[in-house]
């Protein structure tokens, strides 16, 4: 039987501690589904098509070296219904700090009520990325700072072009 985990995130934009999480994440799955959150009453930074390329480049050939086949998808809905549409046994999730731990507690009890046949997984990103968020990261990057020791290169270079595109407009 195929293991196929699911890890949902906004992903915007994809962060080192995101490649944290998904090298631990695809030791433990046949197939990791990472599921891009479109929430229509936001305005992120990268395009739902632009957060998927930058995941597939960045993970796509790594991860199938190593066995795991990677899948990219997006979701408007509940991230645990998301996960059981593409027949998820296994919901990843990333965890931080302590502050963390509370809210994910309480999000995998309500996610196996809702279905009790997917095992919530929390990993932690390594020491050097714990202290990374998506939020500040995007916020550095448009106050110009260098946001490289947070990012993947690819994502580095997409931040830095959406900035330039953004004071071109």
């Amino acid at each position: 039987m195929r293991r196929i985990g699911f890890y949902p995130g906004s992903f915007d934009p994809l962060t080192n501690g995101h490649v944290d999480v998904v090298e631990a994440a695809s030791a433990l799955c046949d197939t990791l589904v990472v599921g891009i959150g479109v929430h229509h009453g936001k305005t992120p930074m990268f395009s739902a098509e632009i957060r998927a390329a930058l995941i597939e480049g960045e993970f796509g050939p790594r991860l199938e070296a190593r066995g795991c086949h990677l899948r990219v998808t997006t979701f408007d809905t509940l991230a645990v219904n998301a996960a059981a549409a593409c027949g998820a046994g296994v919901m990843i999730r990333g965890l931080r700090d302590g502050t963390d731990l509370d809210y994910e507690l309480q999000l995998a009890g309500m996610n196996a009520a809702m279905a009790p046949a997917i095992q919530t997984v929390l990993l932690p990103p390594t020491s050097l990325s714990r202290h990374i968020t998506a939020s500040l990261v995007r916020q550095i990057a448009l106050l110009g700072g260098d946001v490289t020791p947070f990012v993947p290169p690819l994502v580095a270079v997409a931040l830095a072009e959406a900035i330039r595109a953004k004071a071109l407009a």
